[in-house]
């Protein structure tokens, strides 16, 4: 199993191709950077640690790693500057991406690979990237709402000082301002959330409140997530490297979810070695499918002002 990962060079890149080289699974880890001597720094850097990690090849480069990997992660993206407004950053960053998006389809990928889109905003670019290429649109998915679900249960833990990983909650819909927090099927240790010894309904507002803004505290405390979104992407490599079926919130086009259709967010999505295998309606509080339902149309408005970019 190989996977390149573009942008690689950056923070998000370098830190998802050191989750995914201790996680031991991928056979080879290519980095790809418009910084190509960066890309080979980060890649030497991470071959040096292999001796105690896992038998794999690390190595840099540009779109020849293309043809022959099994997922192609995109983590490239732009960051805001000051006083520019959210649509002029969606827009360059579209511009960034559907660029990216060319120049991976003129490397020829194999038919049976895998996308990952990364980049911000993550839904609109998942569904840019599913337009453009050559693929089935099951092959081409967003990291969605998966950073904000481990985000949100690591807060849940921490405030009812309960172990992480047996504390499960989900967030569904966009990943940004309209995300939707899940709260009908929250467990601790596989008791409801709310029968768990601590927990009361004031905490929910500012859990939730706490996660939205988790990444711009993260931002504004180091500069940028790295670590976190990083465990995320591994989560999802290894659904499909080990085809294990997982049920994770990522993204992908909507055929009918929540009456939700051309559109791509976050619902319950079995995902394996050939991508998204299903999407799953599960029964929800009316309040969440509601939430889930504005999260579309609100992303559907932003494509209407970002599609006739790709044209």
């Amino acid at each position: 199993m190989k996977i390149s990962i573009i942008g690689a060079g950056g923070l998000v890149g370098s830190c998802a191709a050191y989750a995914i080289q201790c996680g031991g699974i991928a056979r080879e880890i290519a980095l790809l950077d418009v910084n190509q001597e960066m890309a080979v720094g980060q890649a030497l850097d991470l071959q040096h640690g292999s001796p105690s990690v896992a038998d794999q090849r690390i190595v840099g480069g540009g779109y020849e790693h293309i043809a022959d990997s099994d997922v192609i992660c995109i983590t490239a993206g732009l960051r805001r500057k000051p006083d520019e407004s959210r649509l002029d950053l969606i827009n360059r960053n579209t511009d960034l991406f559907v660029q990216i998006v060319r120049d991976v389809k003129a490397a020829g990928p194999k038919s049976s690979a895998i996308v990952l889109v990364v980049s911000n905003p993550v839904d609109v670019l998942t569904y840019v990237a599913a337009q453009m290429l050559d693929l089935p649109a099951d092959q081409v998915i967003g990291l969605g709402t998966q950073l904000d679900t481990i985000r949100f249960c690591s807060l849940i833990a921490a405030q009812l000082n309960a172990p992480p990983t047996q504390t499960k909650a989900l967030i569904l819909g966009e990943h940004g301002d309209s995300m939707v927090p899940i709260w009908s099927s929250a467990t601790v240790g596989g008791l409801p959330l709310d029968k768990f010894p601590g927990w009361n309904a004031t905490m929910a507002n500012d859990l939730f409140t706490r996660t939205r803004g988790s990444g711009a505290e993260v931002i504004k405390r180091k500069g940028g997530a790295g670590f976190a979104v990083g465990i995320a992407i591994r989560d999802v490599f290894d659904a499909i490297a080990l085809d294990r079926r997982c049920i994770l919130p990522v993204s992908s086009v909507q055929r009918g979810c929540y009456g939700i259709r051309d559109v791509a967010l976050s619902v319950p999505t079995v995902v394996g070695r050939t991508g998204v295998i299903n999407q799953l309606e599960i029964d929800l509080w009316p309040k969440e499918v509601q939430g889930i339902r504005a999260s579309g149309g609100a992303l559907k408005k932003t494509l209407d002002i970002v599609l006739p970019r790709i044209a």
